[in-house]
């Protein structure tokens, strides 16, 4: 990992949660005060267990959230891409990160120390009230979650992702705009590697879905929802 300069004023970035809110006079204080990270693929830049160093906005690029579950394996918990921001489950909590983070490809971040963050919600309310939202929301999506899955058998598991991904990062010339191999497939649905390879090969065997190397393309959106509509199809 290495630092790199980003001005958030000429950022093209317009999900980014700052950026949203640089038409508050105030943040031209704070905005100065970040730190600008470059990741390589597969660089972890956030330790679970580790000492809580702020919060990190993607920039550009996409990364991958993970917590150490049973047995002491990796379980994705979250796939995020521009305009996301990791590392918020933590803060303002403890003092150390809840999970673990890895680029999934290379990736720009910014990083907004503990002091700075906890200076903007006591200096600027509206953002204080955005980010109060933010999370309010994120708890309820991890709330329909944990209700969806438990009654999902693994083909709706790895159904229910493969839309998911759909959602966030669309498709080009026909495929999702992620590389995820199949293991990590596994692990955000919950389920083995084996049992993946198996269920995508049935779906691609039923013109489902499509497959070029990694990458996964959905061939019939509305008949892998119609799979899962029981769960409901909450948008995560």
């Amino acid at each position: 990992m290495k630092e790199e300069q980003t001005v958030c004023y000429s950022c093209a970035n317009e999900n980014c949660f700052i950026k949203k809110h640089l038409h508050l006079e105030q943040m031209n204080t704070y905005v100065s005060k970040k730190q600008n990270i470059v990741c390589k693929k597969s660089d972890q830049f956030i330790v679970e267990g580790s000492s809580l160093q702020g919060l990190y906005f993607i920039c550009k690029g996409k990364a991958k959230t993970v917590k150490t579950g049973i047995n002491g394996r990796e379980q994705i918990v979250r796939l995020t891409k521009n305009g996301d921001i990791i590392g918020f489950r933590g803060f303002g909590t403890g003092k150390k990160y809840l999970i673990g983070a890895y680029a999934l490809e290379d990736t720009v971040l910014c990083n907004f120390s503990n002091e700075t963050m906890l200076e903007i919600l006591k200096q600027i309310p509206e953002f204080t009230y955005a980010l109060m939202l933010f999370y309010a929301e994120e708890l309820n999506k991890s709330e329909n979650n944990i209700r969806k899955i438990a009654h999902m058998n693994v083909r709706e598991r790895v159904v229910d992702l493969l839309l998911y991904i759909h959602r966030k990062f669309g498709q080009i010339n026909g495929l999702i705009d992620i590389d995820l191999s199949r293991k990590e497939i596994a692990d955000f649905a919950g389920t083995t590697e084996e049992q993946a390879i198996r269920v995508i090969s049935s779906l691609k065997k039923e013109a489902l879905i499509q497959t070029v190397g990694k990458r996964i393309g959905i061939l019939d959106v509305e008949e892998l929802r119609s799979e899962i509509m029981e769960h409901k199809y909450f948008s995560v």
